[in-house]
């Protein structure tokens, strides 16, 4: 027999569910929810969705599984819902045209990689995993028709990426309608009391709601949260635009991007990926507007709690004293890497690119062209052919932290 959930008392635990959220559909139903999960001592079922369509995640992606974790920390249960079935279908949340659908074997790659990364923020032992192929797998044509019965074609072309589609004489199909329906008959399939997702998956939530009252259950809470802005300051995180922040990435490369978002922006990330409380967030911001504390300061101690979160304590320090040093204090890291090579002429670009500085002759190029290439402090402005002699060492930078130590054979 299970022995029934001590909770906190309700105020406080909506206190810390309210956090940085965009919107709770409805508040009032989510404090009924809690209250009978308090009396009862049966926690709430609370469903993340997640369509694996890319293997690796990124800090856009831990703000909603953050909110998990904190219904996970009140004692709720934690509904981590792998969507193999519907990555295959394709959402059209957000597109300007039709998604192509991934194979299963694509989906089943990246599921398992997006596994090994959410234990990074959820605790492994306390959170349910599903596969929402383990009931519309089995869907049979009926099942799908009465599903479809359940929800008029008015309400779905009232969705923006439709509506908008439809106005500018895109094609939409068919499958895509039925996206929102299979999302929604999770809810009804995990019997879930909330669902959470971002501000664009708001559509996909309120038609779970109507799902479910139509086969009988009650509706679940929607809970939205933010869309987290790049590291360019102007649109969502995402890889494809550039402007991420893996969260498998080093300590060193996540320190490097964190600290070059704005002061301006700093502020959202503290409140969407840090559990700094708001009004530790709040003082914070009054220290940098009066002065007391450094803009790069605070952005320090937010890049340090990131990455301490994800490789922890020393390797956040280690990155931190890296970045004092590199940029702040322009001293090239203790630890360089080290590429040994023969004497002789070599092309600058060249070099940089078989250091790994660069990527690309056209990337060292760009640097040079900056300024911002320098061999033993010293600037190089023009792409020269340096002729490397036998014993020499030069010490190389590309950028502002990246450095390499040649050394000549």
């Amino acid at each position: 027999m299970t022995t029934p959930q001590t909770f906190r008392p309700v105020d406080e635990q909506l206190t810390a569910l309210r956090k940085s959220t965009a919107e709770i559909i409805r508040e009032e139903e989510l404090r009924a929810k809690l209250e009978r999960s308090r009396a009862s001592g049966k926690p709430l079922r609370v469903k993340l969705g997640v369509d694996p369509t890319a293997p690796d995640l990124h800090l856009g992606h831990t703000v909603v599984l953050r909110k998990l974790k904190h219904f996970q920390d009140e004692g709720h249960t934690a509904i981590f819902l792998v969507g193999d079935f519907t990555a295959m279908v394709g959402d059209p949340t957000g597109q300007s045209e039709t998604r192509p659908a991934l194979t299963r074997e694509q989906v089943r790659a990246n599921a398992q990689t997006y596994l090994e990364q959410v234990y990074k923020i959820l605790d492994r032992k306390r959170t349910e995993v599903r596969y929402n192929s383990e009931w519309l797998g089995d869907f049979s044509g009926m099942e799908i028709v009465r599903l479809c019965g359940h929800y008029r074609l008015a309400r779905m072309l009232e969705r923006e990426d439709f509506r908008s589609r439809l106005a500018n004489n895109h094609p939409i199909s068919v499958h895509e309608l039925l996206y929102p329906l299979f999302q929604a008959y999770d809810s009804v399939a995990l019997k879930s009391d909330v669902e959470l997702g971002a501000t664009e998956q708001k559509f996909n939530l309120l038609v779970g709601r109507d799902i479910q009252r139509e086969y009988g259950q009650e509706s679940q809470v929607a809970l939205t949260m933010p869309i987290l802005v790049g590291t360019d300051g102007q649109r969502k995180m995402s890889k494809s635009l550039g402007n991420y922040v893996g969260i498998t990435e080093t300590p060193t490369q996540m320190f490097g991007k964190l600290m070059s978002i704005s002061d301006e922006l700093m502020w959202s990330y503290y409140e969407l990926v840090t559990d700094f409380a708001p009004a530790v967030i709040v003082r914070l911001k009054e220290e940098v507007r009066t002065g007391v504390l450094h803009p790069m300061d605070a952005k320090m101690q937010l890049a340090h709690n990131i990455i301490a979160g994800f490789h922890g304590e020393e390797a956040a320090r280690k990155a931190s004293d890296e970045f004092q040093q590199t940029v702040r204090e322009k001293r090239p890291p203790d630890e360089v890497p080290v590429l040994s090579v023969r004497a002789g002429p070599y092309k600058l670009l060249a070099l940089l690119v078989q250091a790994g500085l660069v990527t690309s002759r056209s990337e060292a190029e760009r640097l040079i062209r900056w300024g911002a290439v320098g061999i033993d402090g010293h600037v190089i402005s023009q792409m020269t052919t340096l002729q490397l002699e036998k014993g020499q060492t030069l010490l190389i930078k590309a950028g502002k932290r990246k450095f390499v130590r040649v050394i000549v054979e």
